[in-house]
């Protein structure tokens, strides 16, 4: 299968790695550039034993890329994990969605076929349901 991990994080990476590791195609996807140039040469930004020799094993196997080209990520994937990160608002319990939020945004607008979205972020019961909802709403507007 193709996948895209979207965020490079304890979640994402690992997560990513793993999937690849199993024999799927995976890209993983972040807006740190610093980060995918490091990942690129197999330096892992977080520290998770045996994750810097899966990185390297699946990197030179072909099943595993790593790129800050969002559009690229997002078209080559059937199935997208969103992985950024949810702190808690300042001075609040609840949860910041707007790295979610803004996730979503762009899986619409880069997708052109139908794609498998997973949560893997930490959300609110209910956001699943919310991002279904924006996407009808994005899909009838553009049939409008």
């Amino acid at each position: 299968m193709k996948l895209c991990m979207i965020g490079t994080g304890y979640v994402g990476l690992v997560s990513g790695v793993c999937f690849a590791d199993i024999g799927n195609q995976v890209v993983c996807v972040d807006k740190d550039k610093t980060k995918i140039d490091k990942l690129n040469f197999g330096v892992s930004p977080i520290y998770e034993p045996g994750l810097d020799e899966l990185i390297k094993k699946n990197f030179l196997a072909k099943r595993l890329s790593f790129t800050t080209n969002m559009n690229k990520a997002i078209s080559k994937s059937d199935i997208i994990f969103i992985c950024v990160g949810t702190p808690t608002r300042k001075g609040s319990i609840k949860v910041d969605l707007s790295f979610v939020n803004k996730c979503t945004k762009e899986i619409f607008k880069y997708s052109k076929r139908k794609k498998i979205i997973v949560t893997k972020s930490t959300v609110p019961v209910g956001t699943g349901d919310e991002i279904e909802s924006r996407k009808i709403k994005s899909t009838n507007s553009k049939n409008s």
